[in-house]
């Protein structure tokens, strides 16, 4: 999700609501308590020097009961970030603070509630590492139905 499509959807919301990937909801009496720009760069495994840039979000959550953060709220805040640091319409990434460790996620809106969703690690230069790209699989009997009929000509 970028930064633009959050801002729409909290425009429409009376309370924000997150539920991470297991189904089970951030306490409702959740702070955002960074909103940054992240840039990250580095080379691949390739040797292709790369640079990502995202819209950064962290999730707190304390004893703190009698603050709950508003839609209007947390709208200024993002456009005071916005005129502050001139950020562009990135894709928006979430930490928020797991059992363990912190947890970085993607940002998906259901109509109720933003999502976070599970990031994937991935070869960014897979020709370079050998590592085969998946090709499409075809059934034999539709490639023979589709161009071996003995009256098509090829054959």
């Amino acid at each position: 999700m970028k930064l633009s499509e959050i801002k729409s959807h909290l425009k429409g919301l009376e309370k924000i609501g997150f539920q991470l990937p297991n189904g089970e909801l951030v306490a409702s009496h959740f702070h955002v308590t960074e909103v940054g720009k992240i840039t990250k760069d580095f080379i691949d495994c390739g040797g292709k020097v790369r640079s990502e840039s995202v819209i950064n979000f962290q999730l707190w959550e304390e004893n703190d009961y009698d603050h709950r953060l508003h839609p209007e709220k947390l709208v200024h805040i993002i456009e005071l970030s916005e005129k502050i640091f001139k950020f562009d319409d990135l894709e928006i990434e979430v930490e928020y603070q797991g059992k363990e460790t912190i947890g970085k996620y993607n940002l998906e809106f259901d109509g109720t509630n933003f999502l976070l969703t599970s990031k994937l690690t991935a070869c960014l230069a897979k020709e370079a590492c050998g590592i085969p790209v998946e090709k499409t699989k075809v059934k034999i009997a539709e490639a023979v139905s589709s161009c071996c009929d003995p009256s098509s000509g090829c054959c």
